[in-house]
């Protein structure tokens, strides 16, 4: 009852009302990141959701579009702003995605949605992940987020689906807002996103 009827419900009000009160410091990070990125503040990326299904996510753009002399994307740490890098840092950036729990595509707690291109590397356990809708936090995030390898953190990402709980996404909430207070485990070491995943050999 927890999973289909409870879960939706809150999600769409613990985001419904999260918007509403922040909304006047959404308004002035837009602002920041219009000026920023020539104009564009929000980044939008297919992502798979629940049972593999692609929707567009939609985050505050952090990093420029700048690419080099061939049309090539410069390196993530040199297209991160100034104020993409303070974003990044309070998790900030992850806040247009209650836009996604109030469509459905998300919820507040579960596995982060991560790229489509990744589906075909994950195996038979891994894909449980998407057994369940993404969430813009989860027990991956709570326990390492960037900081730990692709397998320790498909399998929270798992174990999650197996034991989802009231009283589990509580914790996780609690343990997110936490970690969001001390800037903990935001990026890899000495990179400014985490690497990509590219199979489990």
């Amino acid at each position: 009852m927890y999973r289909k009827i409870i879960k939706p419900a809150l999600d769409f009000l613990v985001a419904l009302i999260s918007l509403v009160i922040i909304s006047p410091l959404l308004i002035l990070i837009i602002l920041l990141l219009a000026l920023a990125n020539k104009g564009k503040p929000f980044f939008f990326q297919k992502r798979p959701g629940k049972f593999g299904r692609n929707f567009k996510i939609v985050k505050f753009k952090t990093m420029t579009d700048e690419t080099d002399e061939n049309g090539n994307l410069l390196s993530d740490s040199v297209r991160l702003t100034y104020i993409g890098k303070v974003i990044r840092k309070t998790s900030i950036d992850e806040i247009p995605q209650l836009i996604n729990v109030l469509k459905g595509d998300m919820s507040i707690i579960g596995p982060r949605p991560l790229l489509p291109e990744y589906l075909a590397l994950y195996n038979e356990k891994q894909m449980k992940r998407h057994d369940v809708k993404p969430g813009i936090t989860g027990w991956a995030q709570v326990n390492g987020r960037n900081t730990i390898s692709w397998t320790q953190k498909f399998e929270y990402d798992v174990w999650y689906v197996e034991n989802q709980s009231f009283f589990l996404d509580l914790k996780i909430l609690f343990q997110t807002i936490k970690k969001v207070l001390v800037s903990e485990g935001i990026n890899t070491q000495n990179m400014a996103t985490t690497e990509p995943f590219n199979g489990n050999n």
